[in-house]
């Protein structure tokens, strides 16, 4: 092979060398890219998701550091717990079952009164913070998912001014499921409480001066 065909032979070699990094530079520029737009779209996707995760479990979430750290107003009417004044800092609402629906806001003190006589005027004097639940479907799970959702401090309050019950009361022969966040001027023992049947209700409250 003559000096001409081996320069000529490089020459070419070069020339192929050459043309194959200009496509692996187009390759990786590319590659670069989807990567780039599947990033960006991972991203959007997973904030939407967070998002929605949020939006579902916010409504639910009560947090009871915020009520407030006031005990029973005073005055009339008294809201007992066991014979022990209480505020009622919170308390919330659901329907029994996947259909029914609670009544709009300013119909609800037929629901109050039936939970404990006189508890409408202890809902307008104390002004507790007042949410509303889509339907549940049994007062145990009612129960633990309120618990879950308004976390008492301590052991579930025990030891502190905070207790909470959550349960069962009918209206008109519709079941209706209450919670309610009770706060005392001292520490207590109560803690959680489950309210099995609506007559309970009576058991554990009670409305003095109404």
């Amino acid at each position: 092979m003559s000096e001409d065909d081996v320069q000529q032979q490089l020459q070419k070699a070069q020339e192929a060398v050459g043309s194959f990094s200009g496509d692996l530079i187009k390759y990786a520029i590319v590659a670069f890219v989807l990567l780039v737009v599947l990033y960006i779209v991972y991203r959007v996707l997973t904030k939407k998701k967070k998002g929605a995760s949020a939006a579902q479990a916010g409504p639910l979430a009560i947090d009871v550091m915020a009520l407030g750290n006031q005990g029973p107003p005073s005055g009339v009417p008294v809201l007992e717990y066991y014979n022990v004044p209480v505020r009622l800092a919170a308390i919330v609402l659901a329907p029994a079952g996947r259909v029914r629906e609670l009544p709009p806001p300013h119909e609800l003190d037929d629901i109050y009164d039936s939970i404990v006589p006189g508890l409408a005027r202890v809902v307008a004097t104390h002004h507790p913070m007042v949410r509303r639940w889509p339907a549940q479907m049994s007062t145990r799970g009612f129960a633990h998912t309120f618990f879950q959702h308004v976390r008492l401090p301590g052991e579930g309050g025990k030891g502190t001014p905070w207790s909470s019950a959550a349960g069962l009361l009918k209206i008109e022969g519709q079941a209706i499921m209450a919670g309610m966040v009770l706060r005392t001027e001292s520490t207590s023992s109560h803690g959680q409480e489950i309210i099995e049947s609506e007559e309970k209700w009576l058991a554990c409250l009670r409305v003095k001066g109404t």
